[in-house]
């Protein structure tokens, strides 16, 4: 019995065992089913699936006639979860000569093996390194989809488009200043993988929306033109480079703002400060001749000169110090506001500021918008230099109606031609011409000098083009009205005035009536000596005549 007994307890216990194995493997799993399941299941979740933001698509910029400038592309990026890399060493050795990327940096990426981490290796890589890659399919490394900005007519317009970056974020010129508008709302995507962290499927589950499209008021065609006439003939000066602008006086709408140098819009960040800058809008210069146009409309609104009358000019003025005189040696004359204007004569100019006075002539200067913005839709606009009358010495009524001693920039020199050729209203200059199918609307004009004066002016101007003042910007069929300048550049210790580097400029409007077209064309250091007539006003007539044509502007 004793036995029996014993034999029973052992069951009893074993069978005791048993049962609360059981129940401790039933309360686990019960556990696991209520109490972890829902974290339990963003755990496995997370080891099959990897989320990736992307960044948002970018809207196009289109030229005035919906011909692309910047797009958007399909490229394709590179991420690795090193934890799942099986062999980093092997991995980077392959990797490195496709993502044109050193081994040891792929190394250093490879080496945090957290298991949730995951990083990039390349951005927007080439197509045919994607190809080799998706073919060796390699353990823990991963290709998804991205946007890459793309600028297919390549140097056109490029320090005006500016760029965007990586990210897909506006950087430098157009794209910096409507990077609100041009980006939409980021995406994602999801990359399935097996537990051995092999890529199994790639998933878009959120797109993202795309931003607005904008269309400019540059034309392709007048664009390209600028920027060829402008190379040839920076090569043919040996100039340090060139710029040219292309304005509608009556709306401000730019058709062409160009910049030589040239350089490729898609290689952007690969190339330094200075080649990036759209010049005509963030550099400013000492204007020279082109200068005395305003000095002249500041005579005449304030009365001060009158059209028929005729100055007694001396060939040299000494004021504080310092001998003024023409470019050309001569004897005394008596010229009138015309002549003044086709000689170019320094001692006229200075004659008709004297008249005028430093104080009313510096608010004529102000009122052309010199020494602020002129508003136009770009971003880092300079505001030149213009000394209020207090700081102004007893030479200075020598110099700056005469163009030294202010320095101002291509786009508000050309603002102010569009001022005369507008009948005396100013308009601000743009570059934005739609956003999406909504046209953006210009500013109003605000008149700044009589419309008398401002036809006045342009037979002045006339006169120069066809009398002599500037016979290469003739243009067959066509009246033009403009005015060279030829600018000392002061010396790099702002000492004084160099004896060998100018900018040569010519700025003219067309037909000269009632101009529809005001161009300027600026010549930094040309080589040997060319001034305005000789180097800016052949360009001038080339850009010009070809935009005529182009825009079928009746002689």
């Amino acid at each position: 019995m004793p036995v029996l007994a014993d034999s029973n307890r052992r069951i009893r216990l074993v069978l005791l065992i048993f049962l609360l194995i059981f129940g401790i493997v039933i309360g686990k799993t019960v556990y696991l089913q209520t109490v972890r399941a829902e974290a339990l299941a963003a755990q496995a979740n997370e080891q099959q699936v990897k989320e990736f933001k992307f960044p948002a698509r970018r809207g196009t910029i289109f030229d005035r006639n919906g011909r692309e400038l910047a797009v958007g592309e399909d490229a394709k990026s590179i991420t690795a979860d090193p934890y799942h890399i099986e062999d980093p060493l092997k991995t980077a050795e392959f990797l490195a000569p496709l993502l044109k990327v050193d081994k040891s940096d792929l190394l250093e990426k490879f080496s945090d093996r957290d298991k949730s981490s995951s990083v990039y290796l390349a951005r927007k890589i080439d197509p045919a390194a994607v190809a080799v890659i998706e073919d060796a399919n390699i353990t823990g490394i991963w290709i998804h989809s991205e946007e890459k900005r793309v600028y297919p007519q390549k140097q056109l317009a490029a320090q005006v488009l500016g760029f965007a970056g990586t990210d897909n974020q506006g950087l430098a010129g157009m794209e910096l200043q409507l990077d609100d508008i041009l980006t939409g709302t980021g995406g994602s995507q999801r990359i399935i993988f097996d537990p051995s962290g092999k890529q199994i499927e790639t998933l878009s589950l959120e797109e993202g929306n795309r931003g607005q499209d904008v269309t400019l008021t540059i034309d392709q065609s007048l664009q390209y033109e600028a920027e060829k006439v402008l190379s040839e003939t920076v090569s043919a000066w040996s100039a340090k480079g060139a710029a040219c602008i292309i304005m509608n006086p009556k709306n401000g709408e730019i058709y062409a703002m160009a910049n030589t140098p040239t350089v490729d819009a898609n290689n952007f960040a690969g190339i330094n400060e200075e080649q990036r800058r759209n010049r005509t809008v963030t550099d400013s210069f000492e204007p020279g001749s082109v200068f005395k146009s305003v000095t002249v409309s500041a005579g005449l609104e304030e009365g001060a000169v009158a059209p028929g009358q005729t100055y007694h000019l001396p060939p040299t003025i000494e004021l504080g110090g310092y001998t003024i005189k023409d470019a050309v040696d001569r004897d005394e004359v008596d010229w009138d506001l015309g002549q003044i204007l086709t000689h170019s004569s320094n001692i006229g100019a200075v004659t008709v500021g004297m008249r005028t006075g430093d104080q009313k002539l510096d608010s004529w200067i102000r009122k052309f918008g010199f020494g602020s913005a002129t508003g136009i839709d770009f971003p880092g606009e300079e505001s030149g230099t213009v000394w209020p009358p207090e700081d102004w010495s007893e030479s200075t009524i020598g110099n700056v109606p005469i163009g030294q001693g202010i320095s101002v920039t291509a786009i508000q020199m050309a603002s102010a031609y569009a001022t005369i050729a507008n009948n005396g209203v100013a308009v601000t200059p743009r570059l934005v011409r739609a956003i999406g199918d909504e046209p953006v609307e210009p500013a109003e004009g605000r008149r700044i000098m009589s419309e008398q004066n401002s036809r006045q002016l342009r037979s002045y101007l006339q006169q120069v083009v066809e009398e002599g003042g500037a016979p290469l910007a003739q243009i067959d069929g066509y009246h033009v009205a403009g005015k060279t300048g030829t600018a000392q550049k002061l010396l790099p210790d702002k000492s004084g005035y160099s004896e060998e580097n100018y900018i040569g400029s010519f700025i003219g409007m067309v037909p000269a009536a009632d101009p529809q077209l005001v161009v300027l064309v600026m010549v930094d250091e040309p080589h040997p000596f060319g001034g305005g007539s000789t180097v800016a006003a052949p360009a001038f007539q080339k850009i010009t005549r070809f935009s005529l044509q182009m825009m079928e502007i009746a002689p």
